[in-house]
């Protein structure tokens, strides 16, 4: 049998609430993997919901912040990966919108990150 194909997706967001700042460029940084923490719990909850809790299909995430709008706002795309199989559930991209919309009461809070409700974005 063939191996699972790994297949990318890109989740788009806006923190109204998280300064960029340089520390957030260093994957090093202790503020840069408590925020990449936070990104990530959340994915993971999304991803167990849609995709079950079979480990072969976490995703990984890449978190990359950037500079926001406004002074207060940091950007985030974060690319996930995830191992898709005809015997494993697929990808949806609207139901993972609507279980990320759920989760962060209606594109409002991350956490304890709030979040510009019109700037969440499933591409993939």
């Amino acid at each position: 049998p063939l191996a699972p194909a790994v297949k990318n997706f890109t989740l788009n967001f806006t923190i109204t609430n998280l300064q960029f700042t340089s520390d957030l460029q260093k994957p090093r940084s202790r503020r840069f993997k408590s925020t990449e923490k936070v990104m990530y719990h959340y994915v993971s909850l999304a991803n167990n919901a849609l995709l079950g809790h079979t480990v072969s299909q976490r995703m990984c995430v890449t978190f990359f912040p950037r500079s926001g709008r406004h002074r207060d706002d940091t950007k985030v795309d974060a690319v996930c990966s995830y191992k898709d199989s005809a015997s494993l559930a697929r990808l949806d991209r609207e139901k993972l919108y609507q279980e990320l919309s759920t989760m962060t009461n209606n594109v409002t809070k991350l956490g304890h990150y709030s979040l510009d409700r019109s700037s969440l974005y499933v591409d993939g």
